[in-house]
């Protein structure tokens, strides 16, 4: 009879346990509803859900500097970003000037992310070079990483600020509907956006320009932001504004997370987007770039969370430096 009731009472705590477990809600921080890190975080929270019992909630925030601010402040867990601006924010540099967000980590190096400058198909607007003396999103003041995004792609083409007619918007959503509504002649965006296929469908049509890849414009944009590079996109269905393979900007799309979230919770969520990569493709085409099985890159700066260096170190996937 003693045997009995402690068997019930040990099989109750181990399941109050687990529902505690289950029922800790998370958080990931992301821009609002059209970009391209949103519909990431939302498929990301769908399957951590219903994949693996991770109880996992969206929060919009403004930008980047507030989705940063947010994950170092523990107000948010996690946060997809630029592996360039987490690395600034870190450091307490350029826009993050004045504190170091210390307990910003990398817990996943998640897909390459193209961005480019884009405008109306029929403008005659075909080269960055075409953007002197055009009216360009400039300011970002809600959304800060634009200012670097847009000043490394104008320098490929060899125009500084003082080249084109600065346009000021707060963010990638604001700034889109200008171009739609015809205040701008060009801003950018993420390729695959889901914003780019609404102006799209609201001009007849938009097209991104592709960036020059010479090494001056390679010794450019290294300047501007160290994990920047060149990559070859091609047409795709889900790629509104590429009609053919053009040459783009482009930086790792990684998930950031707050130092003081525990090793168990880092874990599950590494081991819940790694080996759910087909239930998250169908939610998001982009996440076909899942880097699954890759290496991770230990980029100087920031260090990846330990919960992350265990499940890695289990899969036999390491981290090291590559080029």
């Amino acid at each position: 009879m003693k045997k009995t009731i402690l068997s019930l009472i040990t099989a109750s705590v181990i399941t109050l346990v687990s529902s505690n477990i289950s029922a800790q809600i998370l958080s990931i921080a992301s821009p609002p509803q059209g970009s391209i890190w949103n519909t990431m975080s939302n498929g990301i929270a769908n399957v951590a859900r219903s994949k693996a019992n991770i109880n996992l909630v969206v929060q919009p925030y403004s930008g980047n500097r507030a989705m940063m601010d947010a994950v170092n402040q523990g107000l948010a867990e996690f946060a997809i970003n630029d592996i360039n601006d987490a690395i600034v924010a870190v450091q307490g540099k350029a826009d993050y000037k004045g504190k170091q967000r210390r307990h910003l980590k990398v817990a996943l190096r998640i897909s390459p992310q193209p961005i480019g400058i884009f405008v109306k198909k029929q403008s005659k607007i075909d080269r960055i070079e075409d953007l002197k003396g055009k009216r360009v999103a400039s300011g970002w003041n809600a959304f800060p990483i634009g200012r670097p995004h847009m000043g490394a792609m104008l320098a490929t083409g060899g125009l500084t600020w003082e080249d084109v007619k600065k346009v000021p918007v707060p963010d990638l959503i604001r700034a889109a509907d200008n171009l739609s509504s015809g205040r701008l002649d060009a801003t950018y965006f993420a390729i695959g956006g889901p914003k780019v296929a609404e102006v799209d469908a609201s001009v007849g049509g938009v097209k991104f320009l592709p960036v020059n890849t010479d090494p001056a414009a390679r010794d450019v944009i290294l300047k501007v932001r160290p994990a920047f590079y060149f990559s070859e996109v091609k047409p795709a269905p889900h790629l509104v504004g590429i009609d053919q393979p053009i040459q783009m900007l482009t930086w790792y799309n990684v998930l950031i997370v707050n130092d003081k979230v525990s090793d168990e919770d880092v874990y599950h969520m590494v081991k819940a987007i790694l080996e759910n990569k087909d239930a998250l493709i169908k939610i998001f085409p982009g996440f076909k770039a899942l880097a699954v099985n890759t290496v991770n890159k230990n980029y100087p700066g920031i260090q990846y969370h330990p919960g992350a260096i265990r499940y890695l170190s289990d899969q036999k996937n390491s981290i090291k430096t590559v080029t």
